[in-house]
């Protein structure tokens, strides 16, 4: 009949989303959790998340739950999961869509219906409700596979870093020890960083004429007798102080080539 609205007359599932947001704090990986203020598992925690609206999508939904949660704006989150096993939700039959964000550690405060908002350690998670343990483990799952192909820096390091830095940020995801060496190498064979020269520069005279030549400081208090354009890339490089950022626009072309490849 026109103008009718047609209903369908079967029980269907209702909708949820949840974000597993991971941060780095120099040391440990870490994990953004909430602790729910409301039934079902009240003061247990869980990933922040909540009931989808009618008028908009998954991406939208898992967004504005993680600010309403936790005062976390992101811009980014990638979808790596669809959680449906029948008995996961106590209240009703309710499917959840999961995304994983990587964000630097923030200040977090718990709202709306979460009581408070936290980052822990790995280590240290508690048990967590819902089926949002399995959750956690999928999460991890995919990280490690994405970081293979998607330098992950961008999005948990500063705008410069070390490559000890760098190292440590992998290993914590990984859970493995790198050679410091071999770290360096495949890092660098990757043409995705670029070595920011902040040494110190000072003017001194040297030679027969007096000939004002640029020396590195370390080169004035007894380090390399030679200036700073003599000492080798390699030396440069594998100094714990040298300081690297990421060529974005060579990144962003490998994404589209689809044609990083990062393999230890």
């Amino acid at each position: 009949m026109e103008g009718q609205t047609y209903t369908y007359k079967y029980p269907r599932p209702a909708v949820t989303t949840d974000c597993v947001v991971f941060g780095f704090d120099g040391h440990d990986l870490k994990v953004l959790l909430i602790e729910r203020g409301n039934e079902p598992y009240k003061g247990c925690w869980a990933f922040p998340g909540g009931f989808l609206n009618m008028d908009e999508n998954a991406t939208q939904g898992a967004l504005r739950e993680l600010e309403e949660e936790t005062g976390l704006k992101l811009n980014y989150i990638k979808e790596f999961g669809t959680f449906s096993d029948v008995d996961r939700d106590p209240r009703e039959r309710v499917v959840s869509i999961a995304f994983y964000a990587l964000a630097k550690k923030a200040d977090v405060k718990g709202g709306d219906d979460a009581a408070k908002a936290q980052w822990f350690a790995l280590n240290d998670v508690p048990h967590l409700a819902f089926d949002h343990d399995y959750m956690l483990r999928k999460a991890m799952q995919k990280l490690k596979e994405d970081i293979h192909f998607e330098p992950i820096g961008f999005d948990l390091l500063g705008d410069t870093f070390t490559m000890p830095e760098l190292q440590r940020l992998y290993e914590a995801i990984l859970g493995v020890q790198f050679d410091r060496r071999n770290f360096y190498k495949k890092m660098l064979q990757t043409g995705i960083l670029e070595e920011i020269d902040e040494e110190p520069q000072s003017t001194a005279f040297f030679g027969s004429h007096n000939e004002m030549r640029t020396m590195s400081i370390d080169a004035l208090w007894g380090g390399s007798p030679f200036p700073t354009a003599h000492r080798s890339d390699d030396d440069s490089r594998r100094r714990k102080g040298t300081r690297f950022c990421f060529n974005k626009r060579r990144y962003d072309k490998f994404k589209e080539d689809n044609s990083f490849r990062l393999e230890f």
